[in-house]
C-alpha cells in the first residue's frame, strides 16, 4: 500500500511524497526514461541523480527482456546495478511498445514477474493501450482486460503496483476505468495519452483527465504517461498529475530541438545565446552547432533536461504560493493548442470545486481564462444563491471599506428602509459588503492600472442625500460596520444565525488602515479577518458556530486515540479523522469534535471532506485554537467600531 502524503496543495495539485524500497519520492516528480542499454542512454543515470537532482527515473521492462545480455544481468544483478542508479526505479510493462509496434511477444504474467525478479520498486500493469480513434466497443474491451490483468497483477505482487487508466476518448469508460484502477494500483497511470501529445490534442487531453479525475482515488499517486515536454508540466499538475515521464529531453536531441517551457527550438534557428541556465552559461546555445553531432546530442540532452527539471521545480513552487493557475495561463498563451486545452478545462470547473481552496493569497488576472477559474465559479454560483434572499441592489462607484469613505454611502433612505449597494468587479457587480472577499478582493487586473489613482465615491452617486455630518456621520459608519460584519459571517457561514442571535457581537475595525479586521464577542477576539476578506473564528468563535451550527455543520469528527492531542493543539492526522461535514474544502474553517459533539479545537482544513480518513499519512486539520490557546497574536493593534444605535 503506498503511503502518500499530501504537504501541500492547489486544489488537485500536489506537493507530496511517497516511499520505495529505494528512496522516497516526492512530487509533482519527473521521471526521465532511461534506456536500459547504456549504449543508448545520453545521460548516465547516476548523473540524472547528482546533476540534475532528480531521485527517480523510469525504464522499460519490456525492452529490457527482449534482451538476453540485458535480461541475463538484471535477473542475476537487479534493475538498479543494471542502470547504475540507487533511487527509486519505475518500469513500464510494453504497453507502449504494443501501441507502436502493433504487438509485444511477452504475457501479462510473465512481465510482471520479471518486474518483481529484477527488483522494480513500482511495476507497471501490461495493459491494452486505448487508441483515441478506437470505437467505444474497443475501448471498453481495452478497458476490462485491463482491469483482469490488473486484479491478476494484484494478488501475485505485494510491492508497488501501477495500474493504467484507459478508455479512450468516452468519459464514462475513463471513469469506470479510473474507480477499478483505484481499487487495485498504488500509482494510477492515465495511459493511451500519447497521440494527444504528440498531436498536440489538449483540449482532448483535458476532457480525458476531466472525466477520470472524480474516480481517482486522493490516497494514489497519479501518473500521465508520455508527458515530457515541460510546456505540458503545469498543466498536467492542474489535474492532480504527480508524476511526468520524459523521454523528450533525449528524443529531441536526436533532431536537433531545445526544449523551454515556452516551447521547442531548433538548433539551427536559435542566433543568440539567450538561455541563462547553468548549462548554457558554461556552453552557449550558439556554439553547440559547431560540436561533433554525438556530443552535441548530449549537450542538447543535458539542457533538455535542465529545463523539464527546472520547470518541475518551477510547477512544484507555483502549488506552494496558490498560483498554479496563473502558472498554466502563462504556459497556455505561448502556444494555441495549450490554450484550447486551458479552455476546454475551464469548462470543466465543477469538477474542481471539491478541492477548490477557500481562498488563496492573491487573484492574478492572466489571460480571458481567468475570469473563468473555478474560484470564480464558485463566488458567482454562491452570489446568484445571495441575491436570492435580498432586495434590490442599485449601482454605485467602487468604495473601499474604509470609514471615510463608507461615510459617504447612504444605509437608508428617506423612508428608513435600507439601501442595498453594489459596485463594479472584474466579474460583474458585487455587493459593497462583500467586495472585500476572495477572489474579488485580492484580484489584480488590468483594470486596477487603467483607472485613475485613489478613485474615490461620489455624492452624486447618491442622488437625493446629502453627506452627513459629525455623529450622523459616525452613526452611518457604524451602521456599515454591523451590515458588513452580518454579510461576511452569512456569506462564510451560509444560514449562520450569530448577527442574530448575538448581539453582543460587534465589528472592530483597524487602527492602521480602517478595514474591518476582527469581530469581538463580549470584548474578546471572536473571529478575525485576513486578507482573503473571510472571517476565521478563535476558540471563542468555534463555541459560538458549535453552539449555533447543527451537526454534522463545518465538523470534523476526531477518533477517539487522537482526541486527547487535539484537545491540546496538535494537528489532526488524517488516519484519525473520522466522520466530516461533506461540503468541507481545503482551507475552509472547521470545528474538530469528539464522537459526543464536544468541541475540542477550531482549525483550517488541509484535506477536502473526501480525502480526509483515506490518506494514511500527513495532516488533515492544522489547528488554529483550542482552550489552552484560544486566540492567536492579532497581527496589528484594533479599534472598536461604534456600535449602531437601534
Amino acid at each position: 500500500m503506498i503511503d502518500f502524503e499530501i504537504r501541500a496543495r492547489d486544489g488537485f495539485a500536489r506537493v507530496g511524497r511517497f516511499s520505495t524500497p529505494h528512496g522516497t519520492v516526492d512530487t509533482p516528480a519527473l521521471l526521465p526514461v532511461v534506456h536500459p542499454d547504456p549504449r543508448n542512454q545520453a545521460i548516465p543515470p547516476n548523473e540524472i541523480a547528482a546533476q540534475f537532482g532528480l531521485s527517480a527515473v523510469i525504464t522499460s521492462s519490456y525492452i529490457t527482456w527482449r534482451s538476453a545480455p540485458l535480461k541475463e544481468r538484471a535477473e542475476r544483478e537487479g534493475i538498479h546495478r543494471l542502470l547504475n542508479f540507487s533511487g527509486p526505479v519505475f518500469t513500464d510493462s510494453g504497453a507502449f511498445q504494443q501501441h507502436a509496434y502493433g504487438h509485444v511477444e511477452v504475457d501479462p504474467e510473465e512481465i510482471l514477474d520479471f518486474q518483481g525478479r529484477i527488483g522494480s520498486d513500482i511495476a507497471a500493469v501490461l495493459d491494452v493501450f486505448g487508441e483515441p480513434g478506437a470505437s467505444a466497443e474497443e475501448a471498453r474491451r481495452g478497458v476490462e482486460l485491463t482491469l483482469e490483468r490488473a486484479r491478476k497483477a494484484r494478488a501475485a505482487r505485494a510491492g508497488l503496483l501501477a495500474v493504467p487508466v484507459q478508455g479512450g476518448l468516452f468519459p464514462e469508460l475513463r471513469w469506470a476505468s479510473a474507480q477499478g484502477a483505484s481499487a487495485l494500483g498504488d500509482v494510477l497511470a492515465v495511459g493511451g495519452v500519447v497521440p494527444l501529445l504528440e498531436q498536440y490534442r489538449f483540449a482532448d487531453l483535458a476532457r480525458v483527465l476531466l472525466a477520470a479525475r472524480p474516480a481517482l482515488a486522493p490516497e494514489r499517486a497519479v501518473h500521465l504517461f508520455g508527458t515530457g515536454h515541460p510546456i505540458t508540466f503545469a498543466f498536467a499538475a492542474l489535474f492532480g498529475i504527480d508524476l511526468f515521464d520524459s523521454a523528450a529531453y533525449h528524443k529531441f536531441a536526436r533532431r536537433g530541438s531545445l526544449l523551454f517551457p515556452e516551447g521547442t527550438l531548433a538548433l539551427e534557428d536559435i542566433k543568440e545565446p539567450f538561455c541563462g541556465c547553468r548549462l548554457c552559461e558554461e556552453r552557449p546555445l550558439t556554439s553547440l552547432a559547431k560540436l561533433p553531432v554525438a556530443e552535441r546530442e548530449v549537450a542538447i540532452a543535458r539542457h533538455n533536461l535542465w529545463m523539464c527539471a527546472t520547470e518541475v521545480r518551477r510547477v512544484r513552487q507555483a502549488i506552494r504560493a496558490g498560483a498554479l493557475w496563473e502558472l498554466v495561463e502563462r504556459r497556455a498563451s505561448a502556444h494555441p493548442a495549450l490554450l484550447a486545452g486551458l479552455r476546454a478545462a475551464v469548462k470543466g470547473s465543477s469538477v474542481f470545486l471539491a478541492v477548490e481552496p477557500d481562498s488563496r493569497p492573491s487573484f492574478r488576472e492572466v489571460t480571458a481564462t481567468s475570469r473563468e477559474r473555478p474560484a470564480v465559479a464558485r463566488f458567482q454560483e454562491r452570489l446568484s444563491r445571495w441575491r436570492l434572499s435580498k432586495g434590490v441592489y442599485r449601482a454605485h462607484r467602487r468604495v473601499p471599506l474604509v470609514p471615510e469613505c463608507l461615510s459617504e454611502v447612504p444605509v437608508r433612505g428617506p423612508d428608513q428602509q435600507p439601501l442595498l449597494w453594489e459596485v463594479p468587479t472584474a466579474i460583474g457587480p458585487v455587493p459593497l459588503e462583500l467586495s472585500e472577499v476572495y477572489p474579488v478582493g485580492v484580484w489584480v487586473g488590468p483594470e486596477e492600472f487603467e483607472r485613475p489613482p485613489n478613485e474615490r465615491t461620489d455624492p452624486e452617486d447618491a442622488p437625493g442625500f446629502r453627506l452627513p455630518e459629525g455623529s450622523e456621520r459616525s452613526q452611518r459608519v457604524a451602521e456599515w460596520t454591523q451590515r458588513q460584519m452580518d454579510a461576511l459571517l452569512e456569506w462564510q457561514f451560509p444560514g449562520c444565525p450569530l448577527p442574530r442571535k448575538e448581539p453582543d457581537l460587534h465589528g472592530i475595525r483597524s487602527r492602521n488602515t480602517g478595514r474591518l479586521r476582527e469581530f469581538s464577542f463580549r470584548n474578546q477576539p471572536a473571529f478575525r479577518i485576513g486578507n482573503d476578506g473571510l472571517p476565521r473564528p478563535t476558540w471563542i468563535g468555534a463555541g459560538l458556530l458549535h453552539r449555533w451550527e447543527k451537526p454534522p455543520g463545518l465538523r470534523v469528527v476526531v477518533l477517539d486515540d487522537a482526541v486527547p492531542f487535539v484537545r491540546e493543539g496538535r494537528s489532526l492526522f488524517s488516519r484519525f479523522a473520522g466522520p466530516v461535514d461533506p461540503g468541507i474544502v481545503p482551507g475552509a474553517s472547521v470545528l474538530l469534535v469528539d464522537r459526543a459533539d464536544e468541541l475540542l479545537a477550531v482549525g483550517r482544513a488541509e484535506l477536502a471532506a473526501h480525502e480526509m480518513g483515506r490518506l494514511v499519512r500527513g495532516v488533515a486539520v492544522a489547528v488554529t485554537a483550542h482552550a489552552r490557546n484560544p486566540v492567536p497574536e492579532a497581527p496589528e493593534e484594533r479599534q472598536a467600531a461604534p456600535a449602531p444605535e437601534h
